[in-house]
Formats: structure tokens, sequence, C-alpha cells
């Protein structure tokens, strides 16, 4: 089967984390041939239109978001609503099933990629419609939390189940704290969406797609995959790093500048994504921490619960004492550029897998600040199996952290010649080369490509 003929369907979640995973592997299938129609919320398409790299393959479809009560007017995606609001944001998108069946029966892809739709396959597969459940969460997530061994549609996952893994599960550095099994537990049977749950919801995606692909590498993630496909029974294909473009923009002059005012490798750069949203007192505690390190910071985070500005929420007296050495931003910054700035030396990050990809391919040290969901598990997989970056420490029964545990962590990825920074410092480097070794991108797309056409064939078949 020829390129031409080969037509792809996104339909990601209405996250933003989501929406651009999808458009950089929708971006390396176009480097292909391959066509692409990418079915995104009306008024989010001018924010991802510059990440479109093949406007000449990659076609935006433009899917209006029905209005569900309780949302705010022209709310979209979960970057425009609180967390308490993700849920309404999952309704409205399931009320757009009519349309996307519509589109699909008009399109007559090959395949569509999904993640949270999990009504998609079973829409689908009367019209002869490959699903693949394209996953931005990383394989050793989906295993610990939502393996089949788990029996989740039996029973809900108490915190003591949590703390331990499932049967079977590859031995790792995984392990959750008390707080973390409890939010786990109480997110996975929260309603998400309407009349669903939120395990309830992944689970259907999961067990319903005909292929699950992850945005990972077998030499970093190889046991965790094989795990899921002995489980699920399905067709486990990784894609391979799907390591973002370097962005053809310069950095913003008025960052550019305060940037370059600083020695190689000095700032420390702080960034939660579009959607964490710290409470007031952590807010301070993480600032506070910044400040004590003595080292320059640049801090792009949204304003705290409660507080309007990030100016009304910082410590008194803050703001005087770090003007000449530290900036804290409340909008979106150019995060891969920010990285990729020479002044840059350490990044502290929420551990979405993102921001992990980003930070993986240039040199800043990471210390690592896992918020909520994968992200935990993301950590444990930088801090403990690769061990390319150091986790605040945080309270076992209340997660919360402290100013000096903020600069400890910093510190000892900062302090090259100590122990803890040289190893990271060594590991990261050691990883960075091999997502960035040439041919291995390529190779990991060939071989994921294949694994597609071998299943349309098949389906042909049959």
């Amino acid at each position: 089967m020829g390129n031409k003929a080969f037509h792809i369907v996104m339909y990601p979640w209405f996250a933003l984390g989501h929406l651009t995973a999808h458009l950089h592997i929708s971006n390396k299938l176009a480097e292909r041939g391959y066509k692409i129609s990418f079915f995104i919320p009306n008024n989010t398409q001018p924010k991802l239109e510059h990440f479109n790299l093949h406007p000449d393959l990659i076609n935006f479809i433009s899917v209006n978001v029905p209005h569900v009560d309780g949302l705010p007017p022209g709310a979209e995606t979960t970057a425009d609503v609180p967390y308490s609001m993700q849920s309404l944001i999952m309704a409205a998108m399931d009320l757009t099933k009519p349309t996307i069946e519509a589109f699909l029966k008009d399109l007559k892809p090959n395949f569509v990629f999904f993640d949270f739709a999990h009504w998609l396959p079973a829409l689908a597969r009367p019209l002869g419609i490959k699903c693949i459940h394209y996953c931005i969460i990383s394989p050793a997530t989906i295993g610990y939390l939502l393996s089949p061994a788990r029996r989740l549609s039996e029973k809900h996952l108490n915190p003591p189940d949590l703390m331990e893994p499932p049967l079977g599960f590859p031995l790792s550095s995984i392990k959750l704290s008390a707080h973390e099994a409890r939010e786990l537990s109480n997110a996975s049977v929260k309603e998400y969406g309407i009349g669903v749950s939120f395990t309830q919801r992944l689970l259907t995606s999961f067990t319903e797609c005909d292929a699950i692909c992850f945005k990972s590498c077998n030499e970093i993630e190889g046991p965790y995959s094989d795990y899921l496909e002995n489980q699920f029974k399905k067709p486990v294909i990784l894609a391979g790093p799907v390591v973002p473009e370097q962005p053809t923009s310069t950095l913003e002059e008025q960052w550019a500048k305060w940037l370059d005012n600083f020695k190689a490798k000095t700032v420390i750069f702080c960034a939660f994504g579009s959607e964490c949203v710290l409470k007031s007192d952590q807010f301070q505690e993480l600032v506070l921490g910044l400040e004590l390190t003595g080292m320059p910071f640049f801090a792009a985070l949204k304003p705290p619960v409660g507080a309007q500005t990030i100016e009304s929420a910082l410590p008194e007296g803050f703001q005087r004492r770090t003007e000449e050495r530290g900036v804290v931003h409340g909008g979106w910054v150019q995060q891969q550029l920010i990285l990729g700035h020479p002044s840059v030396g350490c990044f502290v990050t929420h551990c979405g897998s993102g921001s992990l990809s980003e930070a993986m391919v240039n040199d800043c040290q990471l210390v690592l600040m896992p918020h909520v969901g994968d992200q935990i598990i993301n950590a444990r997989l930088m801090g403990g199996d690769l061990k390319v970056g150091v986790e605040v420490e945080k309270g076992e029964e209340d997660g919360n952290f402290t100013r000096e545990g903020v600069c400890k962590a910093i510190r000892s990825v900062m302090e090259v010649d100590g122990e803890v920074g040289k190893e990271v410092m060594v590991n990261h480097a050691k990883w960075k080369e091999f997502l960035l070794s040439k041919g291995l991108e390529s190779s990991y797309m060939d071989s994921f490509i294949q694994k597609l056409h071998v299943s349309i064939a098949i389906s042909f078949l049959n």
C-alpha cells in the first residue's frame, strides 16, 4: 500500500499536552508522506498551528465543542478551566461523537489515533477503521496503575493495593507514598465525563482498541512494554522518542536579554506546565526554596489557588530581595527555547511527559517535583530507574514539600563535583546522546509504520 492511500485521523484528548504530543507524531508521519486529518477544537487551532511543520499533509479540522452546563463560555481544553472542571471538558468532548462519526464516514481513514475518547473503537469498527490508542502516558505508568492483573473491572483499588505493584510487574524503582496512593485511589473512581469513571474510560480505551502505541523506546521502557503486551493481549508498538523538532522561532527578546546576563549553566528554570496550580503555602515554599539557593532563577508558574495574580501571591519582600536575580512569571513562555539557552543549568519540572522529553535532549540538570497521576511514576522512572534527576522530598502522609527540601534537591544536582550531581550529569548525558543518536528515531518510526501496514494488510485478509 503506497503512502498516498495511507490516511490517519488524530483525535486526542482536549488537553494541550495531549494535542501537542499527537501533533509531534503527526509531523514525523507527514515527513514520510502520510496524510493526517487532525481534529482540534475551534479556538485552540491557532495555538498549535506553528507546530504544524507539514501543512500540505497535516490538515487541521475544526471541531465545535458543545456547551455543557457549568463550563465557562468558550472553554475548550483543560487549560481553559481549573482542575475541578476537567470532567466537564471530557463531557463536552464526548458530545462530539455524532460529529466525529460523520467526519469518519466522509474521510474514510485507515486509522484513527485517540486516547481518552473511549467510544471511538466501537464507532470506528463498523466503518472498517483501525483504532490506535496513542498513549502519551508512559508504559510504566499504565502497567503499574491499570494492568489487567489488578482486576479493576471487579474491584476498586484501595490505597494499600496501590502501595504494591501488580502481579508480574517488572522489578523497578517505582513505589508510591501513602498520600500518593490515597490521591490516585480517589482519582480512579471520580467521574470523568458523565456516568463513567477515569479508570473505566481508560480501561475501555485500552481493551477495545486494535493496538496500543507509546512514545517510548525499548532501551528505556522495554520491560514495561512487554508486560503490557502480555497483559492486554494485543500489539504494543513503541514509536521511539518522538523528539520534538527545534522551534523555528527565537526566544522573546526580554527573556533572551535577561538570561544573557548570567554565566553558563547557572540559572534555575522552573516550570510546571499549563495546568498545575499549587496551594498558596506550597507556592510560597517553592519560590522561597528558589531564593534560598542563592542562584539566579526563572519560574514560569500559574497563580496559586485563590490568587488572581502571581505578584499578589509572592511572599512579603520577595521581589525586593530577588529583583537582581529572579523572575516569577505568570504567563506562557517558550519552554523549549529556554531549556536550550546556555545560561540554564537546572530544570525544576512537574514531570509531565512533554516537559521530560524536552529536558532529556538538553543539558540542564533535572529536579523532579511531580504533582498528580502519571507525573509520579515518571519521576520514579527518571530519578530511580534512569537516575537522571533528583526528586524533591515530600511528607509521606501530607505530600507537602519545604523550601529547604527544594533548595537541597537543586543544590545536589548543581554541584557537579558532588557524588549525586556527578551521577545524574553522567547519566543524563548518556541518555541525551542515545536519544539524539543518528538513525534512532528513523529506525523506530520505520518499524512503527511497518507494523501499521501489517495491521492494515491483516484487516484486508480478514
